[in-house]
């Protein structure tokens, strides 16, 4: 029962986008087209369930035992980029198409704070590793739903005649916060 809440927390109640601001450069910069959105969603749930799962480990089994915690930062941002290597190189030989859709965002994942800050709230909240790993799975979830959504919105105001000075990033923001008051409704659902 506990990981159920823990994923309905992440996903719905502290959307890491829409509650905790985390990420917001890939949700604004990859949300124009649904297709786009939902690879860059799933490469970042990859990479951040990896990343977790990989500095957890080292956090436990080098860090803390050789009292290097101070060095937290800098080798959690180390393993961040190097899966992060490691996943344009797949997906240039999987799907080359997703690969050029995605473009500079891809290696934006290593800077996407969402990915970082999750690593290290995982240690500061004291997780498990199993409690951690659904914790970033819910909070990657949660962070392909909202991109999904939102480029689904935004591809649908695509559409619309508005005024000329709205256009563009005026609505996206505007979208945004509305997308953000939505997900507020499910504030009462649950507790982490």
């Amino acid at each position: 029962m506990l990981y159920i809440n823990i994923l309905i927390v992440t996903i719905f109640v502290s959307n890491v986008v829409l509650a905790q601001f985390l990420g917001i450069c890939p949700f604004l910069g990859v949300s124009n087209k649904v297709s786009t959105a939902t690879g860059m969603g799933l490469a970042v749930i990859f990479v951040m369930t990896l990343s977790t799962l990989v500095t957890y480990l080292l956090q436990i089994y080098v860090l803390n035992p050789l009292h290097l915690e101070f060095l937290q930062t800098i080798m959690f941002i180390l393993v961040i980029a190097a899966l992060v290597q490691m996943v344009e190189i797949i997906l240039k030989k999987i799907s080359p198409a997703l690969y050029q859709a995605l473009g500079v965002f891809l290696p934006l994942i290593t800077t996407n704070c969402a990915v970082l800050g999750i690593a290290i709230l995982v240690i500061q909240k004291d997780f498990s590793l199993v409690a951690g790993l659904v914790y970033t799975i819910g909070i990657a979830v949660g962070f392909t739903l909202a991109l999904v959504l939102f480029a689904g919105i935004r591809e649908r105001l695509d559409l619309v005649e508005m005024p000329k000075g709205i256009k563009g990033m005026p609505i996206a923001l505007i979208t945004a916060g509305i997308l953000a008051m939505a997900f507020m409704g499910f504030a009462g659902l649950a507790k982490i």
